[in-house]
């Protein structure tokens, strides 16, 4: 597999085709990563730096150029280990400078956070030239709504968070030297829908190398006792949690939300309705870090019936079985492109869909 390497005129510059061992990782809900191994040879200094980028022709995403490991060895040679993350982490060196409140379309709210603290700053130190935000007319991302509060908050943080909540992905792609942020839903190839051909990983199909099969509820949480502004008894509360239920299965957790606030300023105070939906906002977002955990991995065959980025894509949702009865529907959540010695190999993560939107 060869990478290609870009300065940070985003021009290429180097072609890396020879490596030890190479593993790159595409994510649904957040900012991928990639890690490859192999000699140092004359030159490769040259062209691999910090603040470099690296695409994949298996991937749609570029990679950050993050981290160099040297290690001279005189008895097996001199090694480097690259490693970084995707042009999503871009999000990551921007906070939400002071209060902001969110109310109402969902990917009209990330765009309005993009817009301030990205593409359009005040300040003009904070904007980044070739950002651009691309809307998505899916009716799977223009249906959504939101009603939340941020301070001080780091902005891959909140978009992340928001985005799992909601279980829609986003991305950041290289365009014509543009860093392109569009938010996206996968779709569905399941058994649940005829609408495109279904995809099917199973024992039976012989196209399921080998999976690991996971249960837990060791970090589950389904209700949350929400606390907003106020002191003691003043206090405002709510709650959230519609799988809550009673006795052994209420799994309950405390959501600190004091710093959203009614007053909005410019004089506007939210209504108690108002404030109570931005405080459960909030509380979504704690429940979705505490999930009921039910997931396959595997090795995919995709050499025959299914090949990932022609019949099947990163968030998809598609019919998964094993050999002792697991059958169910799943959305993608990663895809680890990994190459050594033995060859090239593909590796998605699923995540069981339990519920409608989940």
């Amino acid at each position: 597999m060869d990478l290609t390497v870009l300065n940070t005129n985003l021009d290429d510059v180097a072609l890396v085709d020879t490596y030890e061992s190479f593993i790159w990782t595409d994510r649904y809900y957040s900012c991928g990563d990639f890690e490859f191994y192999t000699t140092i040879s004359d030159g490769i200094l040259d062209y691999i730096k910090q603040d470099y980028y690296l695409q994949n022709r298996d991937s749609e995403h570029t990679m950050i150029i993050e981290k160099l490991l040297i290690d001279s060895d005189m008895e097996n040679g001199n090694h480097i280990t690259v490693s970084g993350r995707s042009l999503e982490s871009i999000l990551d060196r921007r906070i939400i400078w002071g209060q902001k409140t969110l109310s109402g379309n969902l990917q009209n709210g990330i765009k309005t956070l993009l817009n301030e603290c990205v593409i359009s700053p005040s300040d003009n130190n904070r904007k980044i030239s070739n950002f651009v935000f691309e809307e998505s007319t899916d009716p799977a991302i223009t249906g959504l709504a939101i009603d939340a509060q941020y301070t001080g908050d780091n902005l891959y943080d909140v978009i992340r968070k928001i985005c799992e909540e909601k279980s829609i992905g986003f991305k950041v792609t290289l365009n014509n030297k543009q860093f392109v942020f569009k938010l996206y839903a996968g779709t569905d190839r399941s058994y649940d829908q005829t609408a495109v051909p279904y995809v099917i990983f199973s024992p039976n199909f012989e196209n399921i190398i080998n999976s690991s099969y996971i249960e837990s509820r060791a970090s589950l949480k389904n209700i949350t006792l929400i606390g907003g502004e106020g002191e003691g008894a003043a206090r405002k509360y709510t709650t959230v949690g519609s799988d809550g239920g009673s006795g052994l299965k209420r799994r309950e957790l405390f959501t600190d939300a004091r710093d959203i606030s009614s007053d909005v300023g410019d004089g506007i105070v939210l209504t108690d309705a108002e404030y109570t939906a931005q405080l459960q906002q909030r509380g979504k977002e704690k429940l979705a870090e505490h999930p009921d955990i039910t997931s396959f991995e595997g090795q995919v065959e995709t050499t025959i019936m299914f090949k990932y980025g022609e019949d099947f894509f990163n968030g998809d949702v598609v019919q998964i079985a094993n050999e002792y009865g697991h059958e169910t529907k799943a959305r993608i959540l990663e895809i680890v492109i990994s190459e050594n010695e033995e060859g090239t190999s593909v590796y998605p993560t699923f995540k069981t869909i339990t519920k409608e939107g989940e």
